[in-house]
């Protein structure tokens, strides 16, 4: 297996500093104060760092700004986990800009986001070798309104061992099957735009690929998949777990793109699993390694996602 588990971090506890940035697009300040009562609600205590609001077009402020707050949130020591605002776009643009060399060696921190953040994911994962959680934030309108998402992430955070196992209700196979491997991936159109970037993967035999999107209509997610495909992204796979498509067309046409690029790879295949843009929304643990069990619709973690 290529893929390999990742470092996880340690779980958090009534009385932690969670560092709030904005690595993509500007928040509405209401809608993530309503966010952050939710995290203080767990008895966190949510800080924003000193880009958080601020607003740039359609970005969050400058690249550079982004970038550094970004760092000095993952290098604080105070600080036990690091959580996205909200997604949107522009995480791409300041991933380059982000000190790198200065945060490796730092103790493993949970990271919490999803969407646009999935560059960010990825850029953790292949230059910390630090394990995510591809999960619900506070500034995401949604979040503060569905206490099922928040209460998943709440126990991945806190309580990790008692979601070790996730069952999605409305999973089922597109391919049959049993498959063992380590979590990767996030939003479709994201993982495609990072190819030939500093943040390009090879390899992903043994892994587990998790995939979702937002707004793509259908032949757009074909490309998507074609240029993942081409670029050897399927190429020995253990298994492919879907997610949500949420606004990318009617569910039947997304379907015969699903099947046609994951129905002949020989792997099993979860579709509707749970994650992503719909409500409610699963967190999944991405760079651990787990079970996918496509016709009972679980995926069973072999170690918490927090340690």
């Amino acid at each position: 297996m290529s893929l390999k588990p990742l470092a996880r971090p340690r779980r958090l506890v009534p009385g932690d500093r969670v560092a709030v940035v904005s690595p993509a697009s500007a928040t509405p300040p209401a809608v993530l104060e309503a966010g952050l009562a939710v995290l203080r609600g767990w008895g966190l205590e949510p800080v924003l760092m000193p880009h958080a609001l601020a607003a740039n077009g359609f970005l969050a402020g400058a690249d550079r700004d982004r970038a550094a707050d970004f760092t000095e949130a993952w290098a604080d020591p105070s600080f036990a986990a690091v959580v996205s605002a909200r997604g949107g776009y522009g995480a791409q643009r300041m991933i380059d800009l982000i000190d790198w060399e200065r945060l490796r060696g730092i103790a493993p921190k949970a990271f919490v986001g999803f969407s646009d953040v999935t560059a960010l994911h990825e850029a953790i994962g292949l230059r910390l070798g630090v394990a995510q959680l591809h999960g619900p934030m506070p500034g995401w309108s949604k979040f503060s309104q569905d206490p099922e998402t928040q209460e998943h992430l709440r126990l991945h955070l806190f309580e990790p061992e008692r979601v070790r196992k996730l069952a999605s209700a409305t999973a089922r196979p597109l391919v049959g099957g049993k498959a063992t491997g380590v979590t990767v991936g996030g939003t479709v159109t994201l993982l495609a735009a990072g190819i030939g970037t500093a943040e390009h993967r090879g390899d992903l035999a043994g892994g587990l690929l998790l995939l979702e999107d937002i707004g793509e209509a259908p032949y757009r997610l074909d490309r998507a998949f074609t240029q993942l495909r081409r670029a050897g992204w399927f190429d020995g796979l253990a298994g492919v777990v879907l997610g949500s498509w949420v606004d990318c067309g009617p569910y039947e046409e997304v379907r015969a793109v699903l099947s046609d690029h994951f129905g002949g790879l020989g792997v099993p295949v979860a579709e509707e699993f749970g994650f992503g843009h719909r409500i409610p929304s699963l967190t999944v643990p991405l760079g651990l390694e787990a079970v996918l069990d496509a016709d009972a619709g679980t995926l069973e973690f072999t170690e918490t996602a927090l340690h």
